[in-house]
């Protein structure tokens, strides 16, 4: 590790820090219904899209009707994808004459798209023609994390309002984050992207001579627009295979600065928007803090790791951290910086192999996705999903001081404890269950590219991403099997709404409550004792659920690595 390393990790923090409040008090407006910089060109396309879908600013839901009207359009997105795929072959923009998608890999793709994972078993370049990636998958990246922030906007309001029977409206909450948050800043990205040199083209594939005298094909496409939503949909899924490791989609290091910083902006400012619906920044702040020691301390770890390479190599006279895997453009700190942000986020981008990481080096990314993405994570998936851990540490809290726990100023009950507790055990219900399925099947094992522990750690990988809506992979494993196709896309519908359904009902149970006033006995939410005891929560209920799986996997190929064998 180097000064210099540090500076460049210290700088990005610093950049994240600085966009929570202007973009969280922009978010707040905007939820709120007040009147933005953007309301004259914007207002009417609202409400123009009100009156399409039957509703109004003025009509709100109870928690079921939102529950329900969310399903639905999520199920219609998913058929709309699926059919796309399939009949790509007839359907226009088309230049490179790409058939249709196989039924297997359609289902786990529309799956992944609509669920905000963006997993991808097929090479983007040589499977999906361009209306499939334009009007398929990018729509698929603005909805489905439109979905995440409006799922987190009617818990947030659960826990403001007071003896109320409504948490918002859906269709308003998808409207507005799309219009007002995704789509302007999507298109200031996009060009900026393109300035730095990501194609932005409807073109055919270009053809060029190589040195040799042969022909070689060079893929391009509408890569900028998508890139651009990708990273601030935390969405990941690339227009290449070899996602933002490719030149075209990630040209140099400010390219990459700006790609990691849209992954966090979004969801970090959730936390301040939290804490001024609350009427309370210091409770925002808290669960900022939460998340950045968590960060920070993967960040150490991974950078440590990677920095300090692996001690087979050095044997043979080779000084240095590990390259292998990584782009020479970004080097060590910020392929493992990339790594930890992507994972933290439910983003799912590379620019580096994680299967290439040494042991431990790829153990922070998966852990990062093992403990819910709640380090941030995706758009509004990862708010709602630490406030889950919220309920569990405050009543934890009440359990030691011998009172009914609050959050808030909402007395937390049973419903909502068991309501949580039903949505942190779906993931490693999804990620261990099909994991110890899957390395049983002859079927599951035959994908496996490296035997031994790191054979283990890529299924583990697998389903971890897919439960967890990230989306990156080890790369040793061949995922595109019919067997591992219809799995990871059951894992992903069971992470994505087996968790949104207990937060609704939580959202729904919290509104209907009376704010309690804060007492001599309320244990304080907004100060480092409780973040303390929320980081405790978090790493005692992963390291519970998971360490078992994690020490046949990169722990002991770690162990194995200092006694000189690898895999």
């Amino acid at each position: 590790m180097t000064l210099y390393g540090w500076l460049q990790i210290l700088l990005f923090c610093g950049i994240i820090i600085l966009l929570v409040k202007p973009l969280g008090g922009y978010m707040t407006r905007v939820f709120s219904g007040e009147r933005t910089f953007l309301s004259p060109l914007f207002v009417p396309v609202e409400r123009g899209l009100y009156r399409l879908a039957g509703t109004s600013e003025r009509e709100e839901q109870h928690w079921t009707t939102y529950a329900v009207g969310m399903l639905l359009f999520n199920l219609a997105g998913f058929l709309l994808l699926y059919a796309m795929q399939r009949l790509q072959g007839v359907l226009p923009f088309n230049p490179a004459g790409m058939g249709a998608v196989p039924p297997e890999l359609s289902f786990n793709t529309a799956a992944s798209f609509m669920t905000n994972t963006n997993w991808q078993n097929y090479g983007g370049e040589s499977t999906m023609s361009y209306l499939v990636q334009m009007a398929g998958l990018t729509v698929q990246n603005f909805v489905s994390a439109a979905t995440g922030i409006a799922i987190a906007m009617a818990l947030i309001r659960g826990l403001a309002r007071a003896s109320g029977r409504t948490v918002g409206n859906f269709w308003v909450d998808l409207t507005r984050g799309t219009l007002y948050v995704l789509l302007p800043l999507c298109v200031l990205l996009t060009l900026a992207y393109v300035y730095l040199g990501v194609p932005q083209t409807l073109g055919a594939y270009a053809e060029a001579d190589t040195l040799e005298g042969a022909k070689q094909t060079i893929a391009l496409g509408p890569v900028a627009s998508q890139l651009a939503i990708k990273m601030l949909g935390t969405n990941g899924g690339g227009f290449f295979n070899a996602n933002s490791a490719h030149p075209f989609e990630n040209p140099g290091a400010f390219s990459n600065l700006l790609q990691m910083v849209s992954i966090l902006a979004i969801g970090a400012a959730m936390t301040n928007v939290f804490g001024r619906m609350v009427d309370n920044q210091r409770q925002g702040w808290a669960i900022f803090a939460t998340m950045g020691v968590l960060f920070v301390a993967g960040v150490a770890v991974t950078y440590w790791a990677e920095a300090a390479g692996n001690p087979i190599v050095h044997a043979l006279g080779l000084e240095g951290g590990n390259m292998e895997g990584k782009e020479a453009r970004f080097g060590i700190v910020l392929s493992s910086l990339f790594a930890v942000v992507t994972t933290a986020a439910s983003c799912g981008a590379v620019n580096a192999m994680h299967g290439s990481f040494t042991a431990l080096g790829g153990m922070i990314p998966l852990i990062n996705m093992e403990l819910g993405e709640v380090i941030v994570g995706g758009v509004g998936a990862g708010f709602y999903g630490i406030l889950l851990f919220v309920v569990i540490a405050i009543f934890v809290a009440g359990l030691m001081v011998g009172r009914t726990p609050e959050y808030i100023g909402k007395k937390i009950e049973a419903k909502e404890v068991k309501m949580a507790v039903l949505a942190i055990l779906c993931l490693p219900l999804a990620m261990l269950g099909f994991t110890a399925i899957a390395v049983l099947l002859p079927t599951g094992v035959a994908s496996i590219g490296n035997p031994g522990p790191h054979g283990f750690s890529e299924i583990l990988y697998a389903y971890t991403s897919g439960a967890a809506n990230n989306g990156s992979a080890f790369g040793g494993l061949t995922g595109n099997t019919p067997w591992y196709n219809i799995t990871i896309g059951l894992a992903m519908l069971m992470g994505r709404f087996l968790v949104i359904i207990p937060a609704l009902a939580i959202a729904g149970s919290l509104v209907a409550k009376k704010t309690v006033p804060a007492s001599a006995g309320t244990f304080p939410t907004d100060g480092p004792l409780f973040v303390g005891l929320l980081v405790g929560v978090i790493l005692i209920v992963g390291g519970l659920t998971f360490f078992p799986a994690l020490a046949v996997g990169p722990i002991v190929e770690h162990l194995a690595m200092l006694l000189g064998q690898t895999f």
